[in-house]
């Protein structure tokens, strides 16, 4: 276990990982950064630019770039983009200077929380099931591989998956009361 007060998010696409990050940050009264959002106002252009000019290569390199550079901070809830996890250097950031939630969910709440957005470059064009079916294969490896807790994907919406993260990380801190989150009042 790491002793952090920091709060890293993972997981797939659709899982919630903004929402939950910003009500678990409100909860504990810490900053709350998303990771994606930290790209566009760095870049000045949304997601989906970057991935049109600079391919997915760019775009992981600068997600990378800014990983390490928040997961170094203190005191902060961060929600990380579904691919983060596949650099092993961000891996081992998110291992080794926070406490790394993992969101789980199935395919079918992705395709239905997903159904209208268009906002997403790796799911444009194509069979969205296959791409996020090829997408779990690869990354749920991972996201257990580094996952401090894992929150299962039935919990329904993102205040309830919110309620119950807290609930889990509370319980966990009670047993290791070490650089516990500070709640706010």
């Amino acid at each position: 276990m790491n002793p952090s007060c920091n709060l890293f998010i993972i997981g797939p696409t659709g899982a919630g990982k903004t929402s939950v990050g910003r009500r678990l940050a409100e909860h504990y009264g810490l900053p709350f950064v998303d990771l994606d959002q930290e790209i566009e106002r760095h870049t000045g252009v949304d997601v989906n630019t970057v991935f049109e000019i600079e391919g997915e290569t760019g775009f992981r390199l600068r997600e990378s770039a800014l990983l390490d550079e928040y997961t170094q901070r203190t005191g902060i809830v961060l929600a990380t983009g579904a691919g983060a996890v596949l650099a092993p250097s961000n891996r081992q950031w998110l291992i080794e200077r926070g406490y790394v939630i993992w969101l789980q969910t199935s395919i079918e709440q992705q395709l239905e929380r997903l159904e209208r957005d268009t906002h997403r470059p790796l799911l444009a064009g194509g069979d969205r099931r296959e791409r996020l079916q090829a997408m779990a294969q690869t990354r749920a490896p991972l996201y257990q591989q580094i996952a401090d807790l894992a929150v299962p994907g039935e919990h329904g919406s993102a205040l309830a998956a919110s309620a119950r993260c807290i609930t889990l990380i509370d319980r966990h801190w009670q047993r290791q009361p070490t650089a516990r989150p500070q709640q706010s009042a």
